[in-house]
């Protein structure tokens, strides 16, 4: 139990250290002229590549975003918004929504400063969010119990509001590229810093899911798909971001095309379970909110839109 949560808490802050990374370095990039630190084997760049990438990443960060809006506004519903706090996810979820459509819209090779904002707060009220749902957990009795674990806030929720607000901006340091040049994140190449993150993500997202399959006691053997596909795909994706970007990876890709499909097998099997509760969708008002999440497992697909957006990264500017 504390592996899990340790597991998903791990990832969540791994991934916003990229993005602060990716932050604080940009005046260095700046003022080194965005030179490339490791030998290039294309010879010619394609100069909208980083701009096509950026717009994929600002998908895979909106469907997250969408993901967590739809979700925590069930969840905090059934809480009665008990605390003022818990409209925060709602807000920024939403914003954070809303500037990705406008990144995707966006063809212009400049970061957006308003946009870099949003998403940085969306983080922030993730990682608040998180440590709020940690709490939430250790002032009860039996603390980090299985009991507890099960049926109190859930950790990961907020966590998709980090991954979100993460995603969103790493977008916008890929984008924020001359045209010409390989795009960077903290000197290193963007494409393996956004597949190392997709990598964590997904692996925190599958403790997440295998969590609450677990509370679910495995009874349908579909339950089994989001323990399973996801892992396989953080590996390769994982090693894609540690391997030679030159190497065409149609296994990558087809386990990431895999994992995005099964974010929304996963939502049609949840309204299934909805369904199956007594009233059905007659009685969706209890229903909705005591049945399986609906919104959750999109969280997949997203992670697998900016996966694969990174291989496309590695792709069109190799660097080894």
């Amino acid at each position: 139990m504390i592996r899990d949560t340790t597991a998903l808490a791990t990832s969540a802050a791994a991934v916003v250290g990229l993005a602060a990374l990716a932050l604080f370095s940009r005046p260095l990039a700046k003022t080194q002229g965005r030179t490339y630190r490791f030998p290039l084997f294309s010879s010619a760049l394609d100069p909208g590549a980083a701009v096509r990438a950026a717009r994929r990443l600002n998908r895979a960060a909106g469907l997250i975003a969408a993901s967590v809006l739809a979700d925590s506004a069930i969840e905090h519903y059934r809480g009665s918004f008990h605390n003022k706090a818990m409209v925060a996810p709602l807000v920024t979820a939403a914003l954070s929504l809303a500037m990705s459509a406008h990144g995707n819209a966006d063809k212009r090779p400049v970061a957006h400063r308003v946009r870099d904002c949003v998403y940085a707060a969306a983080a922030l009220t993730g990682l608040v969010g998180t440590g709020f749902h940690l709490f939430n957990i250790c002032k009860k009795p039996g603390r980090f119990s299985w009991q507890n674990l099960f049926y109190s806030a859930p950790i990961g929720a907020p966590a998709a509001l980090i991954l979100s607000g993460a995603t969103g901006f790493l977008a916008e340091r890929v984008r924020d590229t001359t045209p010409g040049l390989a795009p960077t994140i903290g000197a290193m190449s963007a494409g393996r810093v956004v597949a190392a993150a997709t990598s964590l993500g997904l692996l925190g997202t599958v403790a997440e899911a295998g969590l609450l399959h677990f509370r679910g006691a495995y009874h349908d053997p579909f339950m089994y798909l989001p323990v399973t596909i996801p892992p396989v795909t953080a590996a390769l994706i994982g090693n894609a971001a540690l391997g030679s970007t030159r190497e065409r990876r149609p296994w990558t890709r087809l386990w990431l095309r895999l994992t995005a499909l099964l974010g929304f097998v996963g939502a049609g099997f949840h309204m299934i379970g909805v369904a199956r509760n007594m009233g059905g969708w007659r009685n969706w008002r209890q229903n909705v909110l005591n049945g399986p999440p609906i919104p959750a497992p999109p969280s997949f697909t997203g992670l697998a839109l900016a996966g694969l957006a990174a291989l496309g990264l590695m792709e069109d500017h190799p660097d080894g």
